[in-house]
């Protein structure tokens, strides 16, 4: 019958260094149970996704954008009209059909129904004044305006993250001259340099044979521009307030004592520390933008016609305010729900990845 023996642990020896046994102890039962209920290893997005679910407001402005995503994609495809045509009866310009109701045929579309025994298409939202489908117009603002905001958001994230990390991490006179030229941009007007933009690409250069730019024109190039030389500022001076706490961590230290690069250190260690602030940030820079593009287009420094905008329409239902104020109810109600949307997930956003408010 095989015993058992217990082999007797080694007693430390004097001036050696094999680690002395008494500090160790063995683990108790309750301690055993803890590590059984512990929470699974997860990453840092998976994380901050399952607190996001978990905001109700979060959620909604997930399900308002996606809705409005659905609708810029298949409306243009259900819909039969386009957003420049203009309603026609039997291939003749119907101009009854100026400033319908919701839902609303004019007097040639009945007639024409009542005679082929067909049905015409609705018009959702109405037409304009010079009859042309208004929920199609409405469709194609939304497009404009949600292209414009998540465009300047990259943009601006991509030239501010990569602009505050050289500054923050090099420190010294980079720092401060690189600080000093942010301070310059910040006082340049952007208003002024657009319509300043806008003038001199009108006189000197012709973006019409440009498949996407030809449509919007030469105001949304000058602002695509503007955003690339000034809105990224705030990204630069917020990453670089975080590089510079983050490059005095120790694990900073051992990467350059192990001879790797700067920009090794700042993409593999630093920046992935900042990505809660790049995120949050990103997020509330798109309806900035896309409220910076509206009030422009209210002002006619936006998309060139026909092409429509939510600035663009809600500047053209003006005019007609009284005699027809859904015209200008249906943009600003668009305008709204997507900045509304997206400042929500925003905070949201800020709520679940920023691990100073985990708790």
């Amino acid at each position: 019958m095989a015993q058992n023996y217990e082999i007797p642990t080694p007693k430390k020896r004097l001036l050696s260094l094999q680690m002395d046994p008494a500090k160790f102890e063995k683990a108790t039962d309750e301690e055993k149970k803890q590590q059984d209920v512990m929470a699974e290893s997860t990453t840092f997005f998976k994380d901050g996704m399952r607190r996001l679910r978990k905001n109700p407001l979060a959620v909604f402005s997930i399900i308002v954008l996606l809705l409005i995503i659905l609708t810029m994609i298949f409306a243009p495809v259900i819909v039969p009209y386009g957003y420049d045509e203009i309603i026609s009866v039997e291939g003749v310009r119907d101009k009854q059909a100026a400033n319908l109701k919701p839902f609303e045929y004019s007097a040639k579309e009945q007639a024409y129904m009542e005679k082929y025994n067909v049905k015409v298409f609705p018009h959702i939202l109405g037409t304009d004044e010079l009859c042309r489908d208004y929920f199609i117009r409405v469709v194609y603002g939304t497009r404009v305006s949600f292209m414009v905001g998540i465009f300047a958001a990259v943009m601006v994230a991509v030239i501010g993250t990569v602009y505050g990390a050289i500054s923050g991490y090099a420190g010294g006179r980079v720092d401060l001259i690189m600080m000093r030229i942010v301070d310059i941009i910040y006082s340049l007007p952007d208003l002024l340099i657009i319509i300043l933009l806008s003038v001199v690409f009108k006189e000197t250069m012709d973006f019409s044979k440009i498949p996407v730019l030809g449509k919007l024109g030469t105001n949304m190039v000058s602002m695509f521009i503007v955003f690339g030389l000034l809105y990224w500022v705030g990204m630069a001076r917020l990453v670089r307030g975080q590089i510079l706490t983050i490059k005095q961590n120790e694990y900073v230290l051992a990467a350059k004592s192990m001879g790797a690069s700067s920009g090794r250190i700042i993409r593999r260690h630093i920046l992935p520390n900042c990505l809660s602030v790049i995120i949050i940030m990103t997020a509330q820079e798109i309806p900035t933008a896309i409220f910076t593009e509206s009030y422009l287009s209210f002002l006619g420094l936006g998309v060139s016609l026909p092409m429509p905008s939510l600035g663009s329409l809600a500047n053209a239902a003006r005019s007609g305010m009284q005699s027809y104020p859904l015209k200008l109810v249906f943009p600003a109600v668009a305008i709204i729900l997507i900045v509304l949307s997206f400042n929500l997930l925003g905070d949201a956003m800020r709520d679940a990845f920023d691990p100073k408010l985990k708790n």
